[in-house]
């Protein structure tokens, strides 16, 4: 797993949950006035995750009010960005006389440096469930006299970049034991790359970016395109470099540091995901020859060939051998 810290009320005496999480909220993010209906009696579950200088803290609470006031910003300002993709519930923003809610579909940007008010909203179990990461200013490849005007700025979870940033928070959220200590650093890399990517888009200062950056940005689009086209028969290197207007050689050099080729990738990650699928309770009135299609082998002979080829035994018996020692 990663390195994390949890914040779980229910391990705090009632009289003090309130007060140690504003503690608490102060010492992640920067120093913020926090008020709430609920503080008698409150509800909260944080864990701060640490990527290297990156954080970022999955959270789950009643309905609080942020405020970062001129004066706060005065007596400490860590020049840093908080970027929050809202899960279950949303966030009510004011940045002076503007007003702005965001739900699950965007993310929301504030700046350290600026005054602001958050209110959250509660979702159906009348908590509040989002991510938040935070990262330095000085590590975004954006210039700057542009990083005064991210603050405020709304960008899709939907689409581009801001998908890819949302699928990875949403991962760390749920699934962080997928990952070791020593990966912390190298997803704060990838988080670092796609702010710069995703910021550098929405103020149109793409050239700014350094070509590391963006070819860092390329590779996670590539990988994140070929994860959604698994199903696909046609998909292979040539469709891939298609897609996303390069060349298949160019495609090749991306993929140069890593252990494989982009078709070995492809077909390894087809047969990772046929194997989870296989294993799966939910997929057991699923015939073997279906799940192959799915996962792109459309003839049951290549797949159960491949698949043997990979994890020793056909996909039948893998399936066989699951239902056994899952009991």
């Amino acid at each position: 797993m990663l390195v994390e810290s949890v914040y779980r009320s229910e391990d705090v005496p009632v009289a003090d949950r309130f007060d140690r999480w504003r503690a608490l909220v102060g010492e992640t993010h920067a120093p913020v006035d926090v008020d709430s209906d609920h503080r008698k009696d409150f509800r909260v579950h944080q864990r701060n995750l640490s990527l290297g200088p990156v954080s970022v803290w999955p959270s789950s609470f009643q309905p609080v009010v942020f405020r970062r006031t001129r004066q706060l910003i005065r007596e400490s300002d860590p020049e840093g960005l908080h970027v929050t993709l809202p899960l279950k519930g949303a966030l009510c923003v004011s940045r002076g006389r503007n007003d702005a809610l965001y739900g699950p579909d965007c993310l929301n940007v504030l700046d350290t440096s600026h005054p602001f008010e958050v209110r959250s909203i509660g979702g159906g179990d009348g908590r509040h469930t989002g991510v938040g990461v935070e990262v330095p200013a000085a590590l975004l490849s954006v210039p700057g006299h542009r990083i005064d005007r991210l603050a405020g700025l709304r960008v899709s979870a939907r689409e581009g970049y801001g998908a890819l940033l949302a699928q990875l928070l949403t991962q760390l959220a749920t699934h962080d034991n997928a990952y070791n200590p020593a990966d912390g650093p190298r997803l704060g890399t990838v988080v670092v790359d796609l702010l710069s990517a995703l910021f550098a888009q929405a103020l149109d200062a793409g050239s700014s970016l350094p070509e590391e950056t963006h070819r860092r940005a390329l590779e996670l689009r590539i990988r994140a395109f070929i994860q959604a086209n698994l199903h696909d028969p046609q998909l292979s290197p040539r469709t891939v470099a298609a897609a996303h207007h390069i060349s298949v050689s160019y495609l090749h050099r991306l993929f140069q540091q890593e252990d494989h080729t982009v078709a070995s990738w492809i077909r390894g990650q087809r047969l990772d995901r046929a194997r989870h699928a296989l294993a799966d309770p939910m997929s057991y009135a699923t015939p073997v020859h279906a799940i192959g299609a799915r996962c792109g082998f459309p003839r049951a002979s290549d797949f159960t060939r491949a698949f043997r080829t990979a994890y020793g035994v056909p996909p039948t018996e893998y399936r066989q051998l699951s239902r056994h020692i899952a009991g």
